[in-house]
């Protein structure tokens, strides 16, 4: 069986460590039902790059990111007490709105199709026949 690359397997583990540093050790409220959707970092292991989305508004997941930018002292000495790294990297917070974006499509598209069931002629009727 062929082992994970480093770089994914680090991924994951920040991944894994911030989440639940995130429930355990953060209480601002602007962080309720905030989840870390990727983590990406740096080929030199020093910066990361992590994508959070929130089932709140995008002003909520805008408040969110901004409360994790104050904690990003807090979560790198907690990482660092827990990663076994050289360096803890400095973590970079963005929000992530494609799943947003994909519900907006989706909802456009569902609307889309019951637009054309309405206007179109019903497939199943009888021709009219002169």
């Amino acid at each position: 069986m062929k082992e994970f690359p480093r770089k994914l397997r680090i991924n994951t583990q920040l991944q894994r460590e911030l989440s639940e540093l995130i429930v355990s050790h953060l209480t601002d409220p602007r962080l309720e039902g905030v989840s870390i959707t990727t983590v990406d970092v740096a080929g030199d292991l020093r910066n990361a790059t992590i994508r959070v989305s929130s089932l709140g508004s995008d002003a909520e997941l805008a408040q969110a990111v901004t409360a994790l930018h104050g904690a990003v002292p807090l979560l790198r000495k907690a990482l660092g007490a827990r990663l076994r790294m050289r360096y803890t990297p400095q973590l970079h917070f963005r929000a992530d709105t494609q799943i947003r974006q994909a519900d907006r499509l989706t909802q456009l598209i569902r609307d889309a199709v019951q637009s054309d069931k309405k206007h179109s002629p019903d497939p199943d009727a009888e021709p009219d026949q002169d």
